[in-house]
């Protein structure tokens, strides 16, 4: 059975929701398997035929915890993986951009095939308060996490990736 994972950091929430919605939307099509970053390892990967990686952005580049993530598992993989598609949602302060090229660098790396630009969903908290707050995704923007997460899923089914 063809089988899509969604990996996620979240300390606040937002990745956690924007997660979640793909997975929801991905079900529909294939089976789909969450993890954390910090659960998720090699055989996970292994066992998967596409991804969906999902965190937010800390001082413009990946979360700690998810870049932890990519360094555990990069090199047992390499090789391993090539060919797989991937999207990648970002849930940023400000811009996000920077996170989506570490992202993207690393499934570069990996020989990964990117199928839908990031998806950087944009809170605007600035202020440490607003950053260290819990996040709630707007209806909207879920709904383009569940469009992405619907898209993963029926590339997938269909085998067109």
């Amino acid at each position: 059975m063809t089988e899509l994972l969604v990996v996620y950091h979240s300390k606040t929430g937002g990745s956690r929701q924007m997660a979640e919605a793909a997975a929801t939307s991905a079900r529909d099509e294939v089976k789909t398997v969450v993890k954390t970053a910090h659960d998720a390892r090699p055989d996970d990967l292994l066992a998967s035929d596409g991804y969906i990686f999902c965190a937010p952005e800390n001082l413009a580049a990946i979360a700690g915890v998810m870049k932890d993530f990519f360094d555990r598992c990069y090199y047992p993989l390499l090789g391993k993986i090539e060919g797989r598609p991937y999207a990648q949602m970002v849930c940023a302060g400000s811009d996000g951009e920077n996170a989506a090229r570490q992202t993207a660098r690393i499934a570069t790396g990996w020989r990964l095939k990117e199928v839908q630009a990031p998806l950087i969903i944009c809170t605007h908290a600035q202020t440490p308060e607003q950053i260290l707050a819990e996040k709630t995704i707007s209806d909207e923007d879920l709904a383009r996490c569940r469009e992405l997460g619907s898209a993963m899923g029926a590339g997938l089914a269909m085998k067109v990736f």
